[in-house]
């Protein structure tokens, strides 16, 4: 069947009178300048809390690479330089406040993360589902999408109780994004109570692919490549601890984790989670390429004006091989008995079955959990009432350049490969 060509979508309206609206607020002198600024905005967050400590000074390198790709490649309109520099200002808070938690309650650090169960594959391969499939099972631990936005509760927090005030602010950011763009919450659908991955504790370092899909920074993406990821998962942990203690979670329970980062940095997972099980998910490399390009553009547009898909599609099929590439190094570390290997078309037509499989695996009973995920599947399959329609053509590229460059995977691990009558996900 000949692929159907979808040209890249646009944004809203709404992007377009907030950037009006920032423009003339800032030529009326209403609202201060930008900044990105690492010292100038420590400092403002320091007056504001009453705190200096930052924690591990690693995170400042990551900082000014990505702070230096925002302002020479990311070209953002006022209304991305505005959020660029809340987002900024706000992961800094989080770092701050984290120490003084840590500080005034030093048991935290000392909680364990026994064999969590880590679901590795490249972005928009059915890691997702995965991911939630096994959250509801009431056995594990995994996050909640409030908490990877804000993983650090407020000083008015009261342990095992929710943070209504994080809660809400979860709310409030999930509105904008479907004001400025509706279709990233098709892609990706979440509400604030919802499980979801630990893109917010790496971005707590200022790491990570979670700013790739948002800005077009391929310097920034590039840096990380080349660095070691440690610190930034060590952090992570910290954080991991932080929220279980402050939910009163036991920690016997295991976490169930995954974001496609870490594909990127999986020699860096290991290491820190030494214990750890892990469900590898597989799906046709163009599905992959062009859903990641989707995703990216639908992300990147809201905040620039001058987006190009065609170098978004460039990068994104060499994300996805730089992914591959290190996932499969990597894991030759990994014993057979701690990995499982699972396909994104068998998920589709068995799920049951194929989750069966996972528990064997895992050496659990999957019965007390099927109700829980019976629900998500109902639930998941309302939200897919419009579908995720892209095209590889759209980002420049062909179907079988993307075949050629990522045939040894597709032979190695048998991956099916897909029509496009069945690229909707």
């Amino acid at each position: 069947m000949q692929e159907e060509i979808v040209s890249p979508p646009d944004r809203t309206a709404f992007i377009g009178v907030a950037n009006r609206w920032f423009r003339l607020a800032q030529g009326a002198r209403l609202m201060k300048k930008r900044t990105f600024d690492r010292d100038t905005l420590m400092e403002r967050v320091a007056r504001r809390t009453g705190l200096d400590d930052f924690g591990d000074p690693w995170f400042q390198r990551p900082y000014d690479v990505l702070v230096d790709a925002l302002r020479e490649e990311a070209q953002l309109n006022p209304a991305g330089d505005y959020v660029a520099e809340m987002q900024l200002e706000k992961v800094l808070t989080d770092r701050a406040e984290a120490q003084r938690w840590f500080a005034a309650h030093p048991e935290i650090l000392d909680r364990a993360l026994p064999r969590p169960i880590i679901v590795v594959g490249p972005m928009r391969s059915g890691t997702t589902r995965m991911h939630r499939l096994l959250a509801a099972d009431d056995r594990f631990q995994h996050l909640r999408s409030f908490e990877t936005i804000s993983p650090v509760p407020p000083r008015s927090f009261t342990r095992g109780c929710d943070d209504h005030r994080r809660i809400a602010d979860a709310h409030t950011i999930q509105r904008m994004a479907k004001l400025a763009n509706p279709r990233t919450l098709n892609i990706h659908p979440t509400g604030p109570m919802q499980p979801e991955e630990e893109l917010g504790l790496l971005v707590n370092s200022f790491w990570g692919m979670k700013h790739e899909v948002q800005w077009a920074i391929p310097s920034y993406g590039r840096w990380c490549e080349e660095q070691d990821a440690r610190p930034a998962y060590r952090q992570l942990a910290r954080l991991l601890k932080l929220v279980s203690w402050s939910q009163q979670k036991s920690t016997l329970k295991p976490w169930i984790l995954k974001t496609p980062q870490y594909m990127l940095d999986l020699d860096a997972v290991i290491d820190t989670f030494p214990d750890a099980r892990f469900v590898f998910t597989h799906r046709d490399p163009k599905a992959v390429v062009g859903s990641a390009a989707s995703l990216a553009w639908n992300q990147t547009v809201i905040y620039s004006d001058h987006a190009d898909p065609q170098a978004l599609g460039r990068e994104w099929l060499r994300k996805t091989e730089q992914q591959i590439a290190r996932m499969r190094r990597a894991r030759d570390r990994i014993d057979r008995s701690r990995m499982i290997d699972v396909h994104f078309d068998e998920m589709d037509r068995d799920w049951q079955g194929t989750m069966r499989r996972v528990y064997r695996f895992l050496g659990m009973d999957m019965a007390p959990a099927l109700p829980g995920m019976r629900d998500f599947i109902n639930r998941s399959r309302a939200l897919k009432r419009k579908p995720h329609r892209y095209s590889l053509a759209e980002f420049g590229l062909s179907e079988g350049e993307v075949e050629e460059r990522l045939d040894d995977y597709v032979r190695t691990y048998g991956v099916r490969l897909e029509g496009p009558e069945r690229r909707r996900a």
